[in-house]
């Protein structure tokens, strides 16, 4: 593991340097935003005239710097006057008031600046009050496909797929090996890690019970429309009194800290964002299928809309799940220059009914943008149906829309 570098983003980081930014690495836990800046510091050291100041927050060499003085004072004893001083912090979100010192140091013509953080409103609140928009945040996921089979030494086939649908992208798991009892018992040691760290102590949650049966209730759900008031019904039905505000709270919390995704309803024709009813998708597939248990034989269509969903985001586009009139399409896209593409996602079309379903709906879409199904229906790759775009998934993974 220590060779494999992830060099789609190690090359993003880069083109942000000499651009007098504050470089934001953001991203689940264990997704391997310390790997990368790891990496990133071994390159700077090999470099001629740079100075490199890392600081990895959960290692206990770093314990005594926990307020923005005594990050400061650290810098400034490591700083090196004419050399570029790249500065890495690792989890900054554990030193108080770590803003300030990220301002000061913003400024100095000879520094760039690098730091991690696992939870989004660190970005919102904390960050972008004191620096504006000084900042260019670069959210890191867990291993897609293709870099699933670097990490594994595995060749694109049917197999490695079902190892990838199984066992998901934590970058953990090619020391840990894909055997079911290791893969998920890492799997849940990483959940609970960041439930604990990112959500239960940062946001003081005393109902730790509620939250981890959301959580279950989510994996269970993923990819279908829920909202705060469904989820309050259910559990009402249940003997647990919640309000809707309070699993909007949860949900919020959980969103911050990257377990999951929600993505937003659009209404098509209409061109605007629905209020309600949402759909969660979660970063690791893998976690989703460890909270879920068992095997993926009832569940394998939640299973590849959540990894269509994930690669659409690595490969740049916004998401939103599609509303029409007659029906729902699972994601419209949309590129940085403003194209757009719908998308349904389907395990395998078998039949007539399926079809008609999965197409159907995309041929009621009025508009000229590109329109494609995602499955994994044998002796498919690249069909084209009356305008519409047959994809299997492995060449959607390796490929993507073409």
């Amino acid at each position: 593991m220590e060779n494999i570098i992830r060099k789609h983003y190690i090359n993003k980081i880069e083109r942000c340097f000499g651009k007098e930014t504050i470089i934001v690495l953001t991203g689940q836990r264990r997704v391997g935003k310390s790997f990368l800046l790891r990496q990133l510091r071994d390159i700077k050291l090999n470099e001629a005239n740079t100075n490199v100041i890392y600081i990895d927050k959960e290692k206990r060499e770093f314990d005594s710097i926990q307020t923005y003085r005594e990050l400061n004072d650290h810098i400034e004893s490591h700083y090196q006057k004419g050399k570029k001083n790249y500065i890495f912090i690792d989890e900054i979100q554990d030193i108080e008031e770590f803003e300030r010192s990220i301002r000061s140091y913003q400024t100095e013509p000879d520094a760039e600046i690098v730091i991690t953080g696992s939870n989004a409103k660190m970005l919102s609140n904390e960050l972008s009050t004191l620096i504006g928009g000084r900042y260019k945040e670069i959210y890191i996921q867990s291993l897609s496909y293709q870099e699933f089979l670097i990490f594994h030494n595995l060749t694109d086939s049917d197999d490695a797929l079902s190892q990838y649908i199984q066992f998901g992208g934590l970058p953990g798991l090619v020391k840990i090996g894909l055997e079911e009892d290791d893969a998920r018992e890492y799997q849940m040691d990483i959940y609970h890690t960041v439930l604990l760290k990112d959500v239960i102590m940062r946001n003081k949650i005393r109902n730790v019970t509620f939250l981890e049966n959301l959580v279950r209730f989510i994996a269970d759900n993923a990819g279908k429309l829920i909202s705060a008031n469904s989820i309050a019904k259910f559990m009402k039905s249940q003997g647990e009194n919640i309000t809707s505000t309070v699993v909007s709270n949860y949900i919020n919390y959980l969103t911050e800290a990257y377990i999951i995704h929600k993505v937003n309803r659009f209404n098509i024709h209409g061109k605007r964002l629905f209020e309600s009813n949402d759909k969660y998708y979660f970063e690791d597939h893998g976690i989703r299928n460890a909270l879920a248990g068992g095997s993926r034989e009832g569940d394998i269509e939640k299973v590849i809309e959540n990894i269509i969903y994930q690669h659409l985001i690595h490969l740049g586009y916004s998401v939103t799940v599609g509303q029409l009139q007659a029906g729902e399409i699972d994601f419209v896209c949309t590129a940085k220059n403003g194209r757009r593409c719908y998308i349904q996602a389907s395990f395998i079309i078998a039949d007539e009914t399926t079809r008609e379903r999965e197409f159907g709906n995309l041929r009621a879409i009025k508009d000229n943008y590109p329109k494609y199904v995602i499955s994994m229906t044998p002796l498919v790759t690249r069909n084209d149906d009356n305008g519409i775009t047959h994809l299997h998934l492995r060449k959607f993974l390796m490929e993507g829309l073409g």
